[in-house]
């Protein structure tokens, strides 16, 4: 081909790349490949649309190809940097970003995707430093804000996170992610009101952004002045937006009795609560029945993820991979029922891949307190009571499965330390507790809680969450407290601690804990039950305020459930009024819960395999169904 007409194409191709018309552009490049297969400019740039495509291995290749015919273009070994991130070589990608800024120590770029590097890697100290050079370098650069703020976000960081956002906002008034970028830190800043107003303006310039979308409907559970009605709407709201398509012909047998593939999509396989009650069951399934496959959706592993790689047939970890790739790899690892441990949390959201209907069986369990709203997630694991039949089934697009008596099964720490003595029996005040997330305590529930020390006098509150031990952020609480009728000078406010043993330890000053309303506890209503601290309860009408319900069933416990606020009141004052009775609690409750069919693993196992298999079975007559029509 002359060189004239090499260009032209050329042009023609980026042309139509630029405008986001790859598949016009690909055609292009590939017979270009074709004709000029040592064109730098080609190879790097087919190298680029594999990239943003998902085709990860051919975009290794042809980037590499390129970098090998120019060794020097520090743009194109960053963007094989890239993609050996996307495929999960971190060694090598670490190493082509660094040739990058070798060849151009100025390029704000190459900084950028270190820092994402170093986060797929759990190194966020040396991504932050990375960041920071970016701003040196290119302090008008919005894209590197927002992707700083993303990382603070992970450190914890979330108010030096909100100012990242809106710094990128102000270089770049028109920038969207910034807008994004900003309501997820206002969410993290346990705000879900004003976060929902912030998503609602991204929204509003990118509407099928399905992520934003998502986390929106996980900050509307924290509101208690939406009916359920409304909630349930923006769910199904969200399951039309996403669609949901054509059902394949899965390659998988139809035997109902045979030996079932059961996968897992999770972030949270990792020191997380939500792994701290899933290994139970998983680690007792009857291996004659399921082969348990686990896919890791984020950058942090740690001795949880050690063990639960220990009882799994295999092991993937999908961090940086891009949708394409993940549902190519799902498909080719054939799971005949994919559990979703998400729901519409996570750092990752994949909810949107399951309307592609990745396994002839979609269930969704225990990250999220509400429907999905997908049409294509066919089941919902729960139980009776944080969703009563049958008035709970109008509230969820996919079929509830109550597959035991209590929807947990609950896995204490094994370096838990020993119950103490109840505080008030030794003559100390009444101290109530709450170390629940602190974007569940509304000012409703301070102005409960204003309410119940003013009922047991001399009693006071400790609360305990991240950023509590911050000057500023006291001061705002106490400004939140007067408002709400609760006196700050009864009030402690603690740190987050580093280590569970720690956490746990504190519940030794705690006589009674409050739960919070209208978002309960889960993983806190069980460590206050395994220290011996009983647990007080507003029951309300949706699962995300019914779990402590179901944990106080389970436990022996309903009577700590109250119907009313009032009744909240009376319940947690009858017991301050007892030293002795909470003695003899304090003494009993760790027992009881061992009792429990929350202790109970292997027996929860079993009930979860059974319900694993009714809905393969279920599966297996459609499909027969299907066949004879």
């Amino acid at each position: 081909m002359p060189p004239q007409q090499l260009q032209q194409l050329l042009q023609q191709a980026v042309a139509h790349h630029q405008a986001g018309r790859l598949a016009q552009a690909e055609v292009i490049y590939r017979r270009l490949r074709g004709t000029a297969p040592r064109n730098f400019d080609v190879l790097h740039l087919s190298g680029v649309i594999a990239l943003q495509e998902g085709r990860t291995p051919e975009s290794l290749d042809l980037l590499a190809k390129a970098h090998a015919v120019n060794p020097r273009h520090a743009v194109c070994a960053m963007r094989l940097g890239l993609a050996h991130i996307t495929a999960g070589n971190t060694a090598e990608a670490e190493a082509k970003l660094r040739l990058a800024l070798q060849l151009d120590p100025q390029l704000p770029e190459a900084w950028d995707n270190l820092a994402y590097c170093y986060k797929t890697q759990d190194r966020l100290k040396e991504a932050i430093e990375c960041h920071q050079r970016v701003a040196s370098i290119k302090p008008e650069y919005a894209v590197g804000w927002y992707n700083y703020g993303l990382t603070l976000s992970l450190y914890g960081y979330s108010a030096e996170a909100l100012k990242c956002h809106e710094r990128a906002l102000s270089v770049e008034p028109g920038y969207k992610m910034g807008y994004y970028g900003r309501a997820q830190a206002l969410q993290q800043m346990h705000q879900p009101a004003e976060a929902i107003t912030a998503y609602d303006r991204f929204l509003a310039l990118e509407p099928k952004h399905h992520e934003a979308r998502s986390y929106r409907l996980f900050a509307m559970n924290y509101l208690a002045d939406l009916t359920r009605e409304q909630v349930f709407a923006e769910h199904v709201d969200f399951g039309r937006k996403v669609g949901t398509k054509p059902v394949p012909d899965f390659p998988q047998s139809a035997d109902p009795a045979r030996r079932l593939r059961v996968a897992v999509l999770s972030p949270d396989l990792r020191a997380h609560s939500c792994a701290y009650f899933i290994e139970p069951l998983l680690r007792h399934l009857d291996p004659a029945q399921f082969e348990l496959y686990l896919y890791h959706d984020h950058f942090r592993e740690d001795a949880v993820s050690e063990r639960l790689k220990t009882i799994a047939t295999v092991w993937r970890r999908f961090v940086g991979q891009s949708e394409v790739a993940l549902m190519r790899t799902v498909r080719e690892d054939r799971p005949d029922i994919l559990i979703d441990l998400a729901g519409h949390t996570g750092v990752t959201n994949r909810l949107p891949l399951y309307a592609h209907h990745l396994a002839p069986v979609q269930i969704t369990y225990l990250g999220y307190p509400n429907t999905t709203g997908l049409p294509a997630m066919g089941y919902r694991f729960t139980d009776n009571i944080a969703d009563p039949a049958p008035e709970a089934d109008a509230f969820a697009t996919e079929k509830l499965v109550r597959f035991s008596s209590v929807a947990w099964a609950y896995q204490p720490p094994a370096d838990a330390p020993g119950v103490a003595p109840v505080p008030c029996a030794g003559g100390k005040p009444v101290t109530f507790g709450c170390y629940n997330n602190l974007g569940k305590i509304t000012d409703a529930m301070l102005t409960l809680w204003g309410r119940l020390l003013a009922t047991v006098p001399g009693s006071r509150l400790v609360l305990k969450g991240r950023g509590l031990g911050d000057e500023e952020s006291q001061a705002a609480y106490h400004v939140r407290f007067t408002a709400c009728g609760l006196p700050p000078e009864r009030v402690d406010l603690l740190e987050r601690t580093p280590g569970t043993s720690d956490h746990l330890a504190l519940y030794h000053a705690v006589d009674i804990s409050l739960d919070t309303f209208p978002y309960h506890g889960t993983t806190t209503t069980c460590e206050a039950l395994w220290m011996g601290v009983p647990v007080v309860t507003l029951g309300g009408d949706r699962h995300v305020a019914r779990v402590s319900a179901s944990l106080l069933t389970a436990a022996g416990h309903p009577e700590w459930i109250a119907r009313t606020a009032d009744e909240y009141i009376r319940i947690a004052a009858a017991l301050a009024s007892d030293p002795v009775k909470l003695s003899a609690i304090r003494a009993h409750l760790r027992d009881e819960m061992c009792r429990s069919a929350l202790l109970d693993h292997a027996g929860q196992s079993a009930r979860f395999g059974a319900a694993l298999r009714q809905c393969w079975q279920s599966y297996c007559s459609t499909h027969a169904q299907h066949r004879a029509a």
